[in-house]
């Protein structure tokens, strides 16, 4: 079972315990959480975006070739360099603002041009994702990236170059002992 079927699974039985709870008697205040659990933790599953099999060329070195390759007629990326549609954030890589990140993504650029990236959280308010995105490797073929989420949660993540793009969505996991507390709008 993938993990975020298990987290899905876990969030729908943590409300109906809640409910169940209320039922019995609605004067009961709610149970605190868990000091582990994400407050970023949504009740709707994240809509993680499956490969499709694409890959860059066989003479193309690029980090994160296998089974979790996605991409289009303009660009290609790794969606499982780190766990099946997850990015469980280790602890290292918490960012004295609480941000997770720079965790390095490769991308393949089939079309010549610069590429930018871009992301939002679709599962609650967020700032935007941040990228820093080296020079040094041409207008075209493999660009590493280094993502920064200022959150946990379901991000939408765009790549653009040229006139192509490629969207997809992952799942922020941060670390239980560096949950941040939802950002304001």
């Amino acid at each position: 079972m993938q993990r975020w079927t298990v987290w899905a699974l876990c969030s729908v039985l943590a409300v109906a315990e809640l409910a169940a709870v209320l039922a019995a008697d609605p004067a009961t205040p709610a149970p605190a959480s868990s000091p582990s659990a994400s407050p970023q933790a949504s009740l709707t599953p994240c809509p993680v975006t499956e490969p499709n099999g694409n890959t860059p060329p066989p003479e193309a070195t690029v980090a994160g070739r296998g089974a979790g390759g996605y991409g289009n007629e303009a660009l290609w990326t790794a969606l499982w360099m780190w766990d099946e549609g997850e990015i469980p954030v280790p602890l290292s890589h918490v960012l004295p603002d609480g941000s997770l990140g720079e965790l390095k993504w490769s991308w393949f650029r089939y079309v010549p041009g610069r590429l930018s990236i871009e992301g939002r959280r679709l599962d609650a308010p967020a700032p935007p994702l941040r990228a820093h995105i080296p020079e040094g490797y041409g207008d075209r073929g493999f660009q590493p990236v280094g993502l920064i989420f200022p959150t946990g949660g379901c991000w939408e993540i765009t790549g653009r170059v040229g006139t192509g793009s490629l969207s997809f969505v992952t799942l922020v996991v941060p670390p239980p002992s560096a949950a941040t507390p939802e950002a304001t709008p």
